[in-house]
């Protein structure tokens, strides 16, 4: 049974595969939209996603669940407009979103997801 860590620190690596299942650590809006409004958060924040999911060998449709952490509820539905036109139809992952405090005050949502890696075959 194989661990791969992809680009590990002290703290936390940015991903880890096991089986095929990428856990991607916790993304969020990157500098040029920290002080942006919430779509501008969160579509730097999606954008920073596909990036690191490509890295590692996958892709927006191959996510099976996303985590999304609000600071505000009232932002719910500017992020899910975001949302909605990012996610892949007929690939959409479980979903939790979940209202919490944010690392840094400016920051407005973060996502975690898992992924798979390689080929996949659907079912629906």
């Amino acid at each position: 049974m194989t661990i791969n860590r992809y680009d590990t620190k002290a703290r936390m690596s940015r991903a880890v595969i096991h089986q095929g299942v990428a856990h991607l650590c916790g993304q969020v809006a990157g500098p040029e939209a920290r002080n942006g409004d919430i779509t501008a958060q969160t579509e730097s924040m999606l954008a920073r996603l596909d990036a690191l999911l490509k890295e590692i060998g996958s892709d927006r449709e191959k996510l099976l669940s996303a985590t999304i952490y609000l600071k505000d509820g009232h932002d719910f539905a500017a992020m899910n407009a975001v949302w909605d036109a990012w996610v892949p139809t007929g690939h959409a992952p479980a979903r939790t979103c979940v209202c919490a405090p944010m690392p840094a005050d400016e920051l407005k949502v973060e996502i975690t997801v898992t992924a798979v890696i390689g080929d996949v075959e659907y079912s629906y």
